[in-house]
């Protein structure tokens, strides 16, 4: 039984991985995103291999602009 959710993972991820760019991109990052420390949008994709094809997966990458 897993002891962690998707979410929770994701959301460590995120906030783990913004904290690491932001330090070692300030100047550049604080040109485009200067009222908030953001780097990733707020949705995610979750599937296991056998559930979304890869047709899906492309649509929804590229529908993330």
């Amino acid at each position: 039984m897993p002891r962690l959710s998707v979410t929770s993972i994701v959301r460590k991820l995120k906030q783990e991985s913004t904290i690491a760019i932001w330090q070692k991109h300030k100047n550049i990052l604080s040109k485009n995103f200067w009222k908030e420390h953001t780097f990733w949008s707020d949705g995610y994709f979750v599937c296991s291999i056998g559930e979304a094809s890869p047709d899906t997966v492309r649509q929804y990458i590229l529908s993330q602009g």
